[in-house]
């Protein structure tokens, strides 16, 4: 897991509303977890590493689902 997330994903962070921001905390890993518990990043921090992690969970996912539909 990277140290930092891009500057990109920090702007995006800062753009989400609390409800947004919220879900995507809910849904972080328990090794970002314990480095936002301890302080060790910062709540926007998370919010962009976690946003980071999805978005390349993401295009894993679709890579995957693509080439199962050329093998169908």
């Amino acid at each position: 897991m990277k140290k930092k997330s891009s500057d990109k994903y920090l702007e995006q962070a800062r753009l989400l509303d609390k409800e947004s921001a919220e879900r995507l905390l809910s849904r972080m890993r328990a090794k970002l977890l314990r480095r936002f518990e301890d302080r060790k990043m910062t709540e926007l921090e998370a919010v962009a590493m976690q946003l980071e992690i999805e978005e390349e969970d993401l295009a894993e996912w679709r890579k995957r689902v693509a080439e199962l539909q050329k093998k169908n």
